[in-house]
């Protein structure tokens, strides 16, 4: 039987525009705690997530110290790996910094596909693991001091926050349906 959440997810939220900047940031940083780990791991631990990293509030996390770096390295809730927590709070960071400049993540994110999702067709079903786009948005947001921001990671996020649909063309889902 499927998960639940995984099906949830799919169903309510894979391929649909948001346009939230705080699960914006969110998703952004899930999807870098995701390297290397199934989506379904983290989906798992997304409850606990939100709770660890104050709701993903930015201000707060911008500010966590090396005590707070050390529970979040003990929560077995969380991926437990330094890189990707101290990734958070760098992105947390970087965040703020574009907010300063003005910029919104949806904004910005959005303008990249002139505010309208790209809808996917592929005959076979399969899915790139990255493409030209982001490629692009990802090295803008590591120019701007992201971390994990990797292309593939990237496109895993143009998926999850909409800015892809990738939904097969039998799915519900699929915007051409």
């Amino acid at each position: 039987m499927a998960n639940p959440r995984y099906i949830a997810y799919h169903d309510h939220e894979w391929g649909v525009p948001c346009h939230d900047e705080n699960t914006l940031f969110e998703m952004l940083n899930l999807e870098g705690a995701q390297a290397g780990l199934s989506w379904e791991t983290i989906l798992n631990k997304r409850d606990t997530y939100r709770a660890a990293f104050d709701g993903w509030d930015a201000e707060k996390i911008a500010r966590y110290d090396d005590a707070k770096v050390a529970e979040l390295l003990a929560n077995p809730g969380i991926v437990r790996n330094r890189l990707k927590v101290a990734a958070a709070i760098t992105n947390a960071r970087a965040y703020l910094a574009m907010r300063e400049q003005g910029l919104t993540l949806d904004a910005w994110l959005w303008g990249w596909v002139d505010g309208k999702p790209i809808v996917s067709d592929w005959p076979d079903g399969s899915r790139p693991a990255k493409t030209g786009l982001s490629d692009r948005i990802s090295k803008d947001l590591a120019k701007r001091g992201f971390k994990f921001v990797g292309s593939t990671i990237i496109y895993a996020y143009m998926q999850g926050v909409g800015i892809v649909d990738d939904h097969d063309r039998a799915c519900f889902r699929h915007a051409g349906r």
